[in-house]
């Protein structure tokens, strides 16, 4: 057995074990460590190397004013009950840091707005696993905020950018779901 037959092993588990954690305290990572976890977004598949993601890191006070556009938001479409806005409120509040994901949606004649959405996406996905590697957990949320007109506007996310989703980090509470087995002839079959 090789150091690479190692590495292989131990990647490939990751991958096959990634979870997502809804339920996050602090610490989430920060400085040096939260940089070079956030930077393997950048080494997801981008056709063209336009460079199509952005991101908004929410923190500290700032959660409370997110949770103040999400309050907006859910009046503008019509919620009234008290206790769904105390939930829009509070929702940024379930991690330290929340990582709102922007796709640039630059015009290109070779790259369409949704290969561009897919690899904003696709950077999502590698932060997870970065995360869940370096000891700590996220959970990507979408929703009706990530469709808001509000929300979009609050955050300065221009007209022709799509809001990909909220990515929540922080310090994983408790255990996390065990996983359901996979089978593979129910996802994959052969074309011929």
């Amino acid at each position: 057995m090789t150091e690479a037959d190692d590495f292989q092993r131990s990647a490939l588990a990751l991958l096959a074990n990634r979870v997502s954690y809804p339920r996050l305290t602090e610490p989430a990572p920060v400085g040096a460590e939260l940089e070079s976890i956030l930077l393997t977004a950048l080494r997801a598949p981008d056709h063209m190397m336009l460079r199509p993601a952005r991101y908004l890191l929410i923190e500290g006070d700032a959660r409370a004013r997110l949770g103040e556009v999400f309050v907006e938001a859910a009046k503008a479409r019509g919620e009234e009950s008290e206790a769904k806005l105390e939930k829009c409120l509070k929702m940024p509040m379930r991690a330290p840091l929340v990582l709102v994901a922007i796709s640039k949606n630059v015009s290109h004649s070779k790259v369409p707005v949704f290969e561009q959405e897919q690899s904003v996406a696709s950077g999502l996905t590698h932060i997870l696993l970065a995360l869940q590697v370096s000891g700590y957990g996220g959970i990507w949320r979408t929703g009706d905020m990530a469709v808001s007109r509000i929300v979009k506007e609050r955050l300065e996310i221009a007209q022709h950018e799509s809001l990909i989703g909220f990515l929540y980090i922080g310090t994983p509470v408790g255990e996390a779901k065990p996983l359901p087995p996979f089978s593979f002839s129910d996802y994959f079959s052969y074309w011929s």
